[in-house]
């Protein structure tokens, strides 16, 4: 049985003077013990995926179910079933961290101590914190107390909407250890970001832009379904540099890239072609040929 399967769901917001459609048409299914990742820019519809399939939101088309369970007729078991870790944090800032943790074991009829072994690697790292208000938390404590709080009902499908959005690259690093080792007891785990570099940490990934899914593979499907050469350039005059690639017939797309701007060379032209038309601008530059990533395919998808 597929743990997550959502079949054509579209939402809107507004009246009819002002409508804003959040989603389109989405359609995909997650296995039972998955890591599948959202993969969006901010107002991708990200948000409201998560709070439909987690009951929150009714969505004005399509159906979608979670365990089985329909997300509408079902509403009260699906609750009792998913963990639902939102982006913006929302626990009692003015309770303590371990005021936090026993209430929302009260609320599912469990107790810390009754499901601690699922939440031991992740709640240790703050249990010496436990008597702080969560308010008074760093970014990255605040995390690892809401997945704990997200976790203490041992739920069997755990829907994590921009969970290292705003904290440092270190708790990124932990967070994502964590969802391994989460996923490694079973846990279906659907997680949304828009960090494309995230991606290549998830069993598949969906591409969401609009509220419509672009693509659905896996990180390293994406990336070879790409099929065109990238080239990474850069020069001590970066904005007329970016500003002649655009410019270049023989390339299909030219965006900024970290350090560098990426080229995407057309099908019938080649690397010697793009170093030749830059030579005649007459300013000194560096170019190489680069590996495609998720961020390189998102960005033809989104022109496509």
């Amino acid at each position: 049985m597929k743990s997550v399967v959502v079949n054509n769901i579209s939402k809107k917001y507004g009246t009819k003077k002002a409508v804003t459609t959040a989603l389109q048409g989405i359609s995909f299914e997650v296995d039972k013990g998955e890591l599948f990742g959202i993969i969006g820019p901010d107002g991708a519809g990200k948000t409201s995926l998560f709070r439909i399939l987690t009951t929150l939101l009714l969505a004005e088309e399509g159906t979608a179910t979670v365990d089985g369970l329909d997300v509408v007729k079902d509403y009260k078991l699906i609750r009792q079933r998913v963990g639902y870790m939102p982006g913006r944090f929302s626990l009692y800032q003015d309770l303590t961290v371990k005021e936090n943790l026993d209430f929302f074991a009260t609320i599912f009829n469990t107790s810390v101590e009754e499901n601690y072994d699922l939440i031991k690697d992740i709640y240790s790292q703050i249990e010496p914190f436990k008597e702080r208000k969560a308010g008074k938390l760093s970014g990255g404590m605040k995390q690892k107390l809401a997945l704990s709080c997200a976790l203490i009902h041992r739920p069997s499908v755990l829907f994590l909407d921009e969970p290292t959005t705003g904290v440092d690259a270190v708790s990124r690093k932990e967070f994502w250890e964590m969802l391994r080792k989460l996923k490694a007891q079973g846990i279906t785990i659907l997680v949304s970001t828009p960090y494309m570099d995230e991606a290549s940490l998830c069993d598949r990934v969906a591409l969401i832009q609009s509220g419509k899914i672009l693509s659905i593979d896996t990180p390293e499907g994406v990336v070879s379904a790409f099929g065109k050469k990238i080239m990474a350039a850069k020069s001590s005059d970066m904005l007329n540099l970016l500003a002649d690639l655009k410019k270049a017939e023989l390339l299909e797309d030219a965006y900024p890239f970290g350090e560098y701007h990426h080229a995407v060379l057309k099908a019938n032209n080649s690397a010697e072609e793009l170093k030749n038309y830059l030579l005649q601008k007459g300013y000194p530059f560096e170019i190489k040929e680069t590996k495609p990533n998720i961020e390189d395919c998102f960005m033809a998808l989104m022109k496509n």
